[in-house]
């Protein structure tokens, strides 16, 4: 599709906070028409320089829209701008697609699912692998669930803002893959933690120990990065960690309802809510390197 096409399709984005507001950029480079509204208006403005419309409330944004995309941080976020005289859905047309990109878990995936369904709104499950840097290059993974019947209908929109995107069933498998990369990132940046911290405590110089893992086949990138980013005290907020605590508890939550403890996650994660408490929320997850010293 050329610019010129994408022009025609009309796409509305609820959230132009640190993923959001990448992921605008994307589709206005990509030549979609653009409608964007955000609970800070201020946010909007570096989108409205690009070509974007601001819209006053979530209602405006939708109405006559032919895609519909959610970026907010949370479910009730989500609902409080769906519903409502303001909100979005009853501005939606009849036959419109929602693409819920929000992490929110399994229950309120189904919940929102439920109300499309009801508001004669094609209603897809498309949360996002990946931080601020990948939003802001369009490489980031999309986990994606929906009717196989409108894939090609937002095969572009999905790809001015990702790399990839798998198709992974029905609606709700999308959410039900994103806890489990979340879960498994969150084991990991604890892991990193403890690793450091257990390295100084044996006398080793915890850089070698980054050169080790760098070097080693249990290493990683991302966990070579996280483990630099620690030593060096950075944290400005690539995935917040306030975020990776609502993933983390959504996940816990979730594997007890199908039958499961998440025993490591569930080891930890009262800590990384200390650290949350302690004010550490906004920074980075991997400052919970600091909260393990403390």
């Amino acid at each position: 599709m050329t610019h010129e096409a994408h022009a025609t399709t009309t796409v509305a984005l609820l959230g132009a906070g640190r993923m959001g507001a990448p992921m605008a950029t994307r589709l206005l480079e990509a030549g979609f028409s653009l409608r964007v509204w955000n609970r800070s208006p201020e946010r909007v403005a570096p989108l409205v320089a690009r070509g974007a419309v601001a819209a006053a409330s979530p209602a405006e944004a939708a109405a006559g829209a032919d895609v519909l995309v959610t970026m907010l941080p949370d479910g009730p976020l989500v609902e409080a701008a769906m519903s409502g005289t303001q909100g979005a859905l009853d501005s939606l047309r009849h036959g419109a697609i929602w693409l819920q990109m929000s992490s929110v878990g399994v229950e309120w995936t189904a919940k929102l699912r439920a109300w499309a369904e009801r508001s004669g709104v094609t209603f897809v499950d498309a949360p996002v692998s990946g931080s601020v840097g990948p939003a802001e290059a369009g490489t980031l993974l999309v986990l994606a669930g929906g009717p196989e019947d409108v894939h090609q209908q937002v095969a572009p929109i999905l790809d001015a803002m990702s790399r990839e995107t798998m198709w992974l069933g029905e609606a709700g498998a999308g959410s039900k893959a994103k806890l489990l990369m979340n879960n498994w990132l969150v084991g990991l940046v604890e892991s990193i933690a403890e690793t450091l911290h257990f390295s100084v405590a044996l006398g080793l110089d915890p850089e070698l120990i980054i050169k080790l893992l760098e070097d080693a086949p249990i290493g990683s990138p991302y966990a070579v990065a996280k483990a630099r980013q620690m030593l060096a005290g950075e944290f400005a907020p690539s995935f917040a960690l306030k975020h990776a605590v609502k993933d983390a508890d959504l996940a816990v939550a979730t594997a007890r309802s199908a039958g499961i403890d998440l025993r490591v996650t569930e080891g930890f994660i009262d800590s990384w809510h200390r650290a949350v408490a302690n004010g550490r929320g906004d920074e980075d997850l991997s400052v919970v390197y600091t909260n393990i010293a403390s």
